[in-house]
């Protein structure tokens, strides 16, 4: 895998240490603010890190309800912040959107945004509901579950859901978001359809 990203991948064994897919702090309330985010040094993308939650069968994947439009789906996933490595970040955003832990497997190629050059380069505050959404690179790690928490600080936000392969990649193309569905496919997820006439 080519390292497109001037920020440093997270390196992590996962035969030793099986606390990796828990937060080290399982935080209540879940971080606001953009003030603390990382952004591609080269390219301006902001760098969005997170979680393809598999079960121990590889055969279904958890997605949760959008804050805002609780019957679209997407992958748990949030802004890298300063203080935080890449699979931290998806580990944390995982925990606080989803509820999930779990063991991170492997980290997944980084995914550029599918937008190209027509996506805007904006940095500090910005509303995806009111406004364009900053060009991004999207850092995925791949976790098997260990466990769905039924507390966590987004819950009363969203809704989380088990989906097979089919069902999210319905659901990702009807929210236009190629580069997600690129993100789901890099994945074990055993796919139970081959329908590679996508349309977006």
């Amino acid at each position: 895998m080519s390292d497109v990203s001037t920020t440093t991948q997270a390196s992590f064994t996962t035969s030793n240490n099986k606390d990796l897919g828990h937060p080290s702090t399982k935080s209540k309330e879940a971080r606001t603010g953009r003030d603390n985010q990382r952004y591609n040094s080269t390219t301006g993308a902001r760098i969005v890190s997170g979680c393809i939650c598999l079960n121990s069968t590889k055969d279904k994947v958890v997605m949760i309800s959008s804050s805002k439009h609780k019957h679209r789906w997407i992958l748990p996933k949030g802004g890298n912040e300063t203080d935080e490595t890449e699979m931290e970040t998806a580990i944390r955003e995982t925990w606080e959107e989803a509820g999930v832990e779990g063991k991170i497997i492997k980290n997944l190629p980084v995914v550029l945004d599918s937008r190209g050059q027509k996506a805007p380069v904006i940095k500090g505050d910005f509303n995806e509901s009111e406004g364009p959404v900053p060009k991004s690179e999207f850092h995925f790690f791949e976790m098997q579950v260990e466990e769905l928490s039924m507390e966590w600080p987004e819950q009363k936000k969203r809704e989380r859901r088990w989906c097979t392969y089919s069902e999210a990649k319905h659901e990702l193309i009807k929210l236009k978001r190629p580069e997600l569905v690129t993100a789901l496919n890099s994945s074990s997820i055993i796919k139970d359809t081959n329908d590679e006439n996508d349309k977006y």
